[in-house]
């Protein structure tokens, strides 16, 4: 199956080990387990995983199945300790709660009873003290870097750095893999971080994100790195699936959609409707001055698929050309494929089901380049390590 542009078949079930490399990962925060997928594909194996969801880890568990060398841990993260993690590992990926970071929740930060669920991971890094990974990676939504005017990004940092780690920090969208508009923020932390590039800004790190390394009081790094691809400027269309005709909206609704269109919108819906070819839009349902309307994305690209969580809505496919006009949701395969994990087993996994469990995770392709050109060399010390000296550790 063509999943999309730019991105190989994701391993269908574990595929722990198949480099060969013998680099053992934990993800915390598993979700449905798109991280493993991504880690996999470059050679760690991941041997313990986490997340307190049991919708998402029915899903992990119906894709990967159930091995002796994997542990998949339901337990609140709250309740994990440090002596529970497996020995050895080389990496801990954590993808801790977005809600109270993201632009369109309510931007509570570290303190927020969601994302503080970093606390209790850095706990956990703690507790394993000099058994802990050499490298550890952290994953949110781009508003980390602004909340609570970059104070949460800095904590955070400060955190790491008082566990041994200096700490680079990038950004990355999944659109430079994949037909959809999904930027994420990436920490990067090393025990033996690697020398600076010579020039610091580039498309990773713009300069929205380059307040953490003129802190003084932070210890960061930023890793040489080849160029990620350029944004996809088109691509849904080759990954709507073919559905029967009972899944789209019916007139009545369908004209509804139309009618809540603002003129801009509405001519934008008609010019596609007279093409001859039938093209694809995504669109969001949104609140303007205290009324529901409809927003179609003007490009052949997916807005960033989310869960309902955070005052985000479901995604709706909008087909128009020779003519016509139909409407209907996304089907979990898009968003499967969407997410660089099209061959993801979902048998028996409800619609809803599904939508949440991608929505709310990482995309494979981000991961498994991040994975092969920074994560994987660090941790086999293939990057030039800086002459900096290491910050002491405090304990407690």
């Amino acid at each position: 199956m063509k999943i999309a542009p730019r991105l190989t078949s994701v391993p269908t079930g574990s595929s722990a080990g198949s480099r060969g490399s013998g680099l053992t990962a934990a993800e915390f925060f598993a979700g449905i387990g798109l991280v493993r997928l991504g880690l996999e594909s470059a050679g760690f194996r991941v041997a313990w995983s986490n997340d307190i969801e049991r919708d998402k880890r029915d899903m992990y568990a119906g894709h990967f199945g159930e091995g002796e060398d994997h542990v998949l841990d339901p337990h609140d993260v709250a309740e994990v300790k440090g002596s529970d993690m497996p020995a050895g590992l080389d990496l801990a990926w954590a993808s801790f709660p977005c809600t109270d970071l993201s632009l369109a929740g309510w931007r509570r930060g570290l303190s927020g009873s969601e994302s503080s669920t970093f606390w209790h991971f850095t706990r956990i890094l703690d507790e394993m003290g000099e058994s802990r990974p050499s490298v550890v990676a952290l994953e949110n939504v781009v508003g980390f870097a602004t909340s609570h005017g970059g104070e949460d990004l800095a904590t955070a940092i400060r955190e790491l750095n008082r566990l041994g780690y200096s700490a680079d920090v990038l950004t990355l969208d999944a659109r430079r893999f994949v037909p959809q508009s999904r930027p994420r923020m990436f920490v990067v932390g090393a025990m033996n971080p690697p020398q600076d590039e010579p020039v610091p800004n580039s498309e990773l790190r713009p300069d929205w994100l380059q307040a953490p390394f003129g802190d003084p009081t932070l210890r960061t790094h930023r890793a040489a790195l080849p160029a990620p691809p350029a944004p996809l400027t088109a691509g849904l269309s080759s990954l709507v699936e073919k559905v029967s005709d009972d899944l789209w909206w019916d007139d009545k609704r369908r004209d509804a959609f139309v009618s809540s269109l603002s003129p801009i919108q509405a001519e934008r819906l008609e010019k596609l409707r007279g093409q001859r070819k039938v093209s694809y839009r995504t669109a969001y349902r949104r609140t303007r001055n205290g009324v529901p309307v409809w927003e179609i994305r003007p490009d052949d690209i997916s807005g960033c698929l989310r869960t309902a969580r955070g005052g985000s809505s479901k995604q709706a496919l909008v087909e128009a050309g020779n003519g016509s006009v139909r409407v209907r949701w996304m089907t979990a395969l898009e968003y499967a494929r969407l997410m660089g994990a099209g061959d993801y087993r979902m048998s028996g996994t409800r619609r809803n089901q599904a939508l949440f469990g991608f929505g709310d995770a990482v995309c494979v392709p981000v991961v498994s380049w991040l994975a092969e050109h920074y994560l994987m060399p660090l941790v086999r010390g293939e990057m030039q390590a800086t002459a900096a000296p290491q910050l002491a550790v405090v304990n407690g």
